[in-house]
């Protein structure tokens, strides 16, 4: 249930988008949570680990998307309780 809410939020990008901020310039969040983030984003656009190749048009976005939720997803967990509350977030 939490990864379906998760991906909801992921969708709704604008909303995603305050998170992220928030989460690279807080004080609460420590470097390594940071460095780990910025490493798994750039892994995935460097290597864009495809399960589905993307001419399959709606199944080959579908693993992108998982993807990207889960590094999503390993952030929330990373976030300070503070953070994940302010954005409705549980762990």
């Amino acid at each position: 249930m939490r990864f379906f809410s998760r991906l909801k939020f992921l969708f709704k990008f604008r909303k995603s988008l305050p998170f992220l901020k928030e989460f690279f310039l807080s004080k609460e969040v420590s470097m390594f949570s940071k460095t780990v983030s910025v490493l798994l984003m750039i892994g995935y656009i460097v290597f864009p680990f495809d399960l589905i190749p993307d001419y399959l048009l709606v199944f080959g976005a579908l693993d992108d998307v998982m993807i990207v939720s889960l590094i999503l997803q390993q952030m929330i967990n990373m976030a300070p309780e503070s953070l994940r509350t302010k954005y409705d977030l549980k762990k």
